[in-house]
């Protein structure tokens, strides 16, 4: 372990088998070129003191595959779950325009106050995934590696960034990019 403050590096997963929204209610696993974007990314980097992890077989592969190479310990937290979808996961949002194109419309123009049909609230996501920051209390110095989703660091990140709930959806975070957040603080 290094001095200095704790440093958390946010991993999102690589390109998937799944297509359309596909959040905490559908476990897709990654394709061979989301393995290697993971990998290049993470390749002459930082050297992690620990991982933690989604659930989610998209992010526990890659972070078991990553622990056991480093010796270090993983834990997994289901709390870094993506945002649940509800009726549209698996649908593409060319699927939702033909079927649902108003809820779809509401819920990019607005999604703290418009959910997927039967999915979870912003709000909601938001907390869990706070929660889920604020028990990570790195020790002074600690490097943690989290590897998660796309909305579970488009929450992360706007915290740190102070940015408002409702801006999330214009958080770029691209498939198998690494975000530093230093140093670590509760939320």
């Amino acid at each position: 372990m290094s001095a200095g403050p704790a440093r958390i590096g946010l991993l999102r997963h690589g390109e998937t088998t799944g297509q359309g929204f596909y959040g905490r209610g559908s476990d897709v696993p990654l394709t061979g070129a989301g393995w290697t974007a993971m990998r290049d990314v993470l390749a002459g980097g930082t050297v992690w003191d620990r991982i933690v992890c989604s659930p989610l077989m998209r992010c526990l592969a890659p972070a078991q595959a990553f622990a056991a190479e480093a010796g270090v310990p993983l834990a997994v937290d289901d709390r870094l779950a993506e945002l649940d979808f509800g009726a549209w996961e698996g649908r593409t949002a060319a699927a939702l325009m033909e079927t649902d194109a108003d809820a779809l419309g509401r819920f990019w123009q607005d999604p703290l106050n418009h959910p997927p049909p039967d999915g979870e609230s912003f709000l909601e996501f938001r907390d869990r995934v706070v929660a889920a920051w604020n028990d990570l209390a790195p020790d002074e110095g600690q490097r943690v590696l989290v590897i998660a989703h796309g909305g579970v660091i488009r929450v992360i990140r706007g915290r740190h960034q102070q940015w408002p709930l409702e801006n999330l959806l214009s958080i770029d975070v691209p498939l198998a990019s690494l975000h530093i957040v230093e140093p670590w603080q509760p939320y």
